[in-house]
């Protein structure tokens, strides 16, 4: 098939498979099991939509005062392994015409109850991450898949099950491809979403348990091919819901919409040949690098031009261990794929905990004007950060504002170190680096529900030694 078909498919994956709520009503199983192993891509985009709630204007978190939501994305293909978007997962059978994957993905049914009055005294209805398993169907007619997952972090406790039929159209840099659902979701789905409690019961909004609800669903997707490594895409979905979930007290609208426009752009296999320099030896390249540090006061831009002051909140600190593989080897800019494992080290304002890190890094070299030695690297990353304790510093920053916090955070890291080849004749470590590298754990000002809507970071300044082979 055409390259740019596997280029779309990636592109729409990255957005698509952010779930089948109503928050994120587009379609959310397009194919990218065409993409070479090895393929990375990042990028973002907005969506905009209507809520079911009784007063609730649009899909975006109310208690952010957001009328859009913001996604960051993030793919990953391997032989084996994938992140498409806020999905992720194994593939166990994946060839020409079926592809079986074990999957969790991120589901942004949400309710607020600060978003109107109507909900005082309710109990929150949280954002959650269902598990489970896909089935595609792919061939000249189209793409059949079903999925069904259920709850992994005990939210709703229930399952849906999706069938979904989609065709798709090439034309040039164009790419369109509508689709059509049928939606099953259980009783326990439904009643968590928009049940009323007895505790939760008054006269204008009186107990209620919804049993199953089954509806359809219809959209479409495009993307536009804008160069090899840039994409932009949007979708559209509609969706009539089960009666049974319109008679809550809660709902008010049996019609619900949903719109997303964003971007990606893609490193390393999906890159055409003519980027990459002619035959290259570093293609098996990898790197090991071991780092530590104390906590900055932040934030990344001025840690990043040079203010490397300590945190005057939280004097804490951290160890880690980085692997990278070279994406691709440019003439002029290298990309890393990264992940990082990191210790925090709290210093007794908590227990230590580990924080994981997986990210993409630009890396220029600077070299002599007269030898064209190696004389300085300089990278920036862009990935995402999960910490299995919030960082005591976060909890301090936003408990003085009176915001959230998050596990997950998107990622940020600058790099900056010399070839010790500079410094000494010893062979072991020719192709060694030290220097000082950046890491920052970011909310992207509040604007993204998956990142539970935060608006602060934390930053660390580190000393490192990186050695490739």
């Amino acid at each position: 098939m055409h390259k740019g078909f596997f280029r779309a498919s990636a592109v729409l994956g990255l957005y698509l498979m952010a779930g089948n709520s109503f928050a994120s009503l587009p379609e959310s199983r397009m194919s990218v099991k065409d993409m070479p192993a090895g393929t990375v891509g990042l990028g973002a985009s907005v969506r905009g939509g209507t809520s079911p709630y009784v007063g609730v204007s649009n899909l975006a978190s109310q208690g952010a005062g957001n009328t859009v939501d913001l996604l960051p994305l993030y793919l990953y293909e391997g032989e084996w392994l994938f992140a498409h978007g806020t999905s992720a997962g194994v593939h166990v059978v994946k060839n020409d015409w079926l592809k079986v994957d074990v999957l969790a993905k991120y589901r942004f049914n949400r309710l607020e109850p600060e978003a109107n009055d109507y909900f005082d005294g309710m109990r929150d209805r949280n954002q959650t991450v269902d598990g489970g398993l896909s089935f595609t169907i792919d061939g000249d007619w189209g793409a059949f898949s079903t999925t069904w997952v259920n709850d992994i972090l005990g939210h709703h406790n229930g399952y849906e099950w999706d069938f979904t039929y989609k065709y798709a159209w090439e034309s040039g840099r164009w790419f369109v491809s509508p689709f059509i659902s049928y939606v099953y979701q259980d009783q326990d789905l439904t009643n968590y979403y928009y049940g009323v409690r007895a505790n939760e019961a008054l006269p204008n909004r009186p107990f209620y348990q919804p049993g199953s609800a089954s509806f359809w669903r219809g959209g479409v997707n495009a993307s536009y091919q804008v160069t090899s490594r840039l994409m932009v895409f949007s979708n559209i979905a509609s969706q009539h819901v089960d009666s049974g979930i319109f008679n809550s007290p809660l709902v008010s609208d049996s019609q619900q919409s949903a719109a997303s426009l964003g971007f990606a752009y893609f490193f390393g296999n999906a890159l055409d040949d003519s980027t990459k320099q002619a035959d290259s030896e570093r293609s098996g390249e990898w790197s090991w690098r071991v780092n530590t540090g104390y906590q900055a006061e932040g934030p990344f831009t001025r840690t990043l031009t040079g203010t490397l002051t300590r945190s005057k909140d939280v004097h804490a600190y951290m160890a880690g261990l980085t692997l990278g593989k070279l994406i691709s080897d440019g003439k002029y800019v290298d990309y890393w794929g990264r992940v990082s494992f990191n210790r925090r080290l709290e210093n007794g304002n908590q227990s230590d905990f580990g924080e994981y890190n997986a990210y993409v890094m630009a890396m220029t070299t600077g070299h002599s004007p007269w030898t064209r030695e190696e004389w300085i690297r300089a990278g920036i990353g862009f990935g995402f950060s999960y910490a299995t304790k919030i960082p005591y510093v976060e909890q301090a920053k936003q408990a003085k504002r009176e915001e959230n916090t998050s596990h997950f955070l998107n990622y940020l890291e600058g790099q900056f170190d010399v070839p010790l080849r500079l410094m000494t004749d010893n062979k072991a470590v020719q192709n060694c680096y030290v220097g000082i590298s950046l890491l920052h754990r970011s909310g992207i000002f509040a604007k993204s529900d998956i990142l539970s809507n935060v608006s602060g970071g934390s930053d660390m300044v580190t000393g490192h030694l990186e050695c490739k082979r």
